[in-house]
């Protein structure tokens, strides 16, 4: 790979856990050898791994916060980056599907983060994710968010893709 066709690529990737997106970017950061983490709901809580440990037992680099309420994970996630990347599925980016991503666009505009939300599929999208790290550090952490498997079927699959397309194929 040339130079000019250089991809930056995150030092770590972050992420809650939740079924989706999330867990397509934890997935995508183990398979590419970049190191993973980010805070999980206490118990480890997701969608399909309901009962403790949860998500800490497949990802055990994920950090507990304190509470059960998911904002605070959320919250955690976009403090502790240096970006966060939201995918959604469907060709319109202004339209962020769940509550808990709505959370995260809202957090990181409130809280002066720099972020994207970008819609998988867009033919834009790989230039907009460019976008968003060209000023970051080299060993820059980004924050991977989106809607959960169950409000948007298929997405864990579009987004580990997308990932894979946009800072290399997996080991």
């Amino acid at each position: 790979m040339s130079s000019a066709d250089a991809r930056r690529v995150p030092g770590r990737i972050v992420s809650g856990g939740q079924s989706g997106v999330d867990r397509a970017a934890l997935d995508y950061a183990i398979g590419a050898g970049i190191p993973y983490g980010g805070w999980c709901p206490h118990d480890g809580w997701a969608e399909d791994l309901p009962t403790p440990p949860g998500l800490r037992a497949l990802y055990p680099d994920l950090r507990p916060v304190l509470s059960q309420d998911l904002r605070e994970r959320t919250r955690a996630n976009v403090v502790d980056s240096d970006a966060t990347l939201i995918l959604i599925p469907g060709p319109d980016p202004s339209r962020v599907l769940s509550r808990g991503t709505r959370l995260t666009v809202s957090l990181a505009a409130r809280l002066g983060r720099p972020h994207r939300v970008v819609a998988l599929g867009d033919p834009a999208a790989r230039d907009e994710v460019a976008g968003l790290v060209a000023y970051l550090a080299a060993d820059f952490v980004l924050n991977v968010a989106g809607p959960r498997e169950s409000g948007a079927p298929g997405v864990y699959r579009s987004a580990r893709a997308f990932l894979a397309e946009c800072f290399g194929s997996e080991l």
